[in-house]
């Protein structure tokens, strides 16, 4: 019903009825017209076997056979007898017409008999032919009745009657009832198709307007007519599509006017987030190489002889200018994140060797606090990268170490998955992490109780990078805290074959030399004065041999006059809009071979890192530790060996 339209249903509506009476109309007939046939049937048989049983009575009585048989091929003469039997009181036969032998008679008896043969579908009718009642009038013996009621038949008459005609009347009668049912139908049909037209017009005249109204189409309106049976409807519909349309422009105009006003506002923020971002890489640039230059200064001065306050000053100005390091550098790691800078190297980490470090590293600020920093050993290993897992660690440890204030650390490992992985487990007695705060404290910068922003309590940035770093490394980590009591880290790591343990140990603790970089000679390109000064200054001290120029033109220049660098030290930016990246390319073409180089510097930009990564230069960000400087150029001027 659901699939039918308008114009289907109120057809069916209007058919419907006339169907069912017309059916049931033609039914009731038909069934009595078959009733009253058959009725007709049975009194013609009935009469036709009594006429033969009256016609029999004289021949039975005096037995004459051949009347009999003349009156039995004679009611044959009638269209739908098909035979006759004539029988004497004994049941002997004495006359026969058309009768096929092959019907079982019941037992006679006075009483008439009908019934329908089911081989044959024919009438079987067994009538007795009973004496005639003669009044007699004896003078002696009175009055008296010839044959009376109960006296026995002469015999009987058995008649077989086709029901043939009777089948074919009603089979016409049936074909007529179907054509007056089917007329009346049509007929019906017409008028309802004629009638419904002036109802279903309107409907779907509003049923359109209605689609169109739906559509967005809001400006349509329905002709109102005075015969209109929907008239009241379509009025109706017509202002509603008014206000409907009114409403809508009214409401397109305040969105045109919302819209305007947020891109004004977008504009605005734009401008704003770009003037932020202008300044704070300016800011962080500027700011960079001052400390830069400081760091420099300040581990030159260290080398040289100093009495014990002046010693004691110059450790203070190196933890000041350390912490400055530090917080650049937590800046450095969550820019390189953003950049998708950081390269994962998974391999088979051993965890002695790590916690090892681990605790050389932080045991002596658990000793300042009075904390117990305990880290059991494990023989496992797992697979990982051995500097981002450290770099983990070391985040979460010092984090437990800075919000513990009495009882202490544990940090340990177990078995996961039955076996497969291992969870490594970092455990503090602290202050703990209410549960509002256990999902935000990995955003950056976020910190809890501290709004005076004490250095001492951290940036609110390890987590941040905890958090990001294993989840580039596919580790899971979980948090675990109660208020009051402490707080659990977890990190679920996969277990990895164990190696050889001697040899990597053997290759991490090789000596260096003392005068590893001494005899280098170092082209240093810097347009800062005071950066290269430090610069030179330090590289000096290492024994190098130093160059320093201010950008492309002296670097050509020096390698004119006979200056072959081992090594190049570029800053990025340069004067007059160079590029350290370009002025090495330009070098490298000079020379005819790969240069050793390096890139420094106080740009965090993104698109910065992602540059020098995939031109594979090493990028340093200032402020560059000493010694970090002093490995990277051991490693670049280190010569390597020759592929197979």
């Amino acid at each position: 019903m659901r699939f039918l339209d308008i114009r289907a249903r109120m057809l069916l509506a209007a058919l419907l009825p006339v169907t069912l009476v017309a059916v049931l109309l033609s039914s009731v007939f038909l069934a009595g017209r078959y009733a009253d046939l058959d009725e007709a049937h049975q009194q013609r048989a009935r009469s036709l076997a009594r006429q033969l049983a009256s016609a029999s009575e004289y021949g039975l009585f005096s037995a004459n056979t051949s009347s009999l048989q003349s009156i039995a091929a004679g009611a044959l003469r009638e269209s739908d007898v098909r035979s006759v039997l004539i029988l004497d009181a004994q049941g002997q036969t004495l006359a026969i017409a058309g009768w096929t032998g092959q019907v079982v008679l019941p037992a006679l008896g006075m009483q008439e008999q009908h019934w329908v043969d089911a081989r044959t579908g024919h009438d079987l009718l067994v009538q007795p032919v009973s004496p005639s009642q003669l009044q007699l009038d004896d003078l002696f013996e009175g009055r008296s009745r010839a044959g009376g009621e109960d006296a026995p038949p002469l015999g009987h008459v058995v008649m077989e009657v086709s029901r043939a005609g009777v089948v074919s009347r009603s089979q016409d009668m049936l074909a007529i009832g179907l054509a007056v049912t089917l007329g009346g139908l049509l007929f019906g049909s017409v008028l309802a198709v004629r009638i419904g037209r002036g109802v279903i017009r309107p409907i779907l005249r509003v049923s359109r307007m209605i689609e169109r109204i739906g559509s967005g189409e809001l400006s349509v309106r329905g002709e109102v007519r005075p015969d209109d049976p929907l008239r009241d409807l379509q009025q109706g519909l017509n202002q509603m599509a008014e206000h409907l349309q009114q409403g809508r422009d009214e409401l397109e105009r305040r969105v045109t006017l919302a819209t305007a006003e947020l891109r004004s506002k977008k504009e605005e923020a734009e401008t704003a987030t770009r003037a932020k971002s202008r300044f704070l890489a300016a800011a962080s640039h500027d700011l960079r190489q001052p400390i830069h230059a400081l760091g420099m200064f300040v581990a030159r001065l260290a080398q040289l002889p100093h009495d014990r306050e002046t010693r004691h000053l110059i450790g203070n100005l190196e933890a000041s200018v350390r912490a400055m390091q530090d917080l650049l550098d937590a800046l450095l790691d969550i820019s390189r994140l953003d950049a998708d800078a950081v390269r994962v190297q998974l391999q088979p980490v051993p965890l002695g060797p790590l916690f090892e470090q681990l605790r050389g590293a932080l045991m002596p600020v658990a000793t300042d606090k009075g904390l117990r920093l305990r880290v059991r050993d494990s023989t496992l290993w797992v697979l990982s990268d051995p500097t981002l897992l450290h770099r983990i660690l070391l985040n979460l440890v010092s984090n437990a170490l800075r919000y513990t204030g009495h009882g202490g650390v544990l940090v340990g490992c177990r078995r996961s998955r039955g076996g497969s992985h291992l969870w490594l487990e970092v455990w503090d007695t602290g202050v703990g992490i209410p549960a509002e705060h256990q999902h935000d404290i990995f955003r950056e910068f976020y910190q809890i109780g501290n709004p005076e922003r004490d250095r001492s309590k951290g940036l609110g940035l390890g987590l941040n990078i905890v958090d990001r770093t294993a989840r580039l490394l596919g580790h899971e980590l979980k948090l675990c805290s109660v208020p009051g009591h402490g707080t659990r880290f977890r990190i679920e790591l996969p277990l990895a074959p164990a190696g050889d343990l001697q040899a990597l140990m053997a290759a991490a603790e090789q000596p260096q030399q003392v005068d590893d970089v001494r005899g280098l000679r170092i082209l240093v390109i810097e347009d800062d004065r005071q950066s290269a000064q430090a610069l030179r200054g330090l590289l000096d001290s290492w024994g190098c041999v130093v160059a320093v120029v201010e950008g492309l033109q002296g670097a050509l220049t020096v390698l004119d006059g006979g200056f072959v660098p081992d090594l190049v030290l570029s800053d990025f930016r340069l004067r007059a809009g160079e590029s350290g990246m370009q002025t090495l390319h330009r070098l490298r073409t000079q020379l005819e071979r790969p240069l050793p180089a390096c890139l420094m510097s106080g740009d965090t930009d993104p698109e910065l890192i992602q540059a020098s990564r995939d031109a594979g230069l090493p990028l340093l960000h200032k402020p560059v530790r000493p010694a970090k400087l002093r490995t990277l150029i051991r490693r670049l001027a280190r010569p390597q060996p020759a592929p197979g």
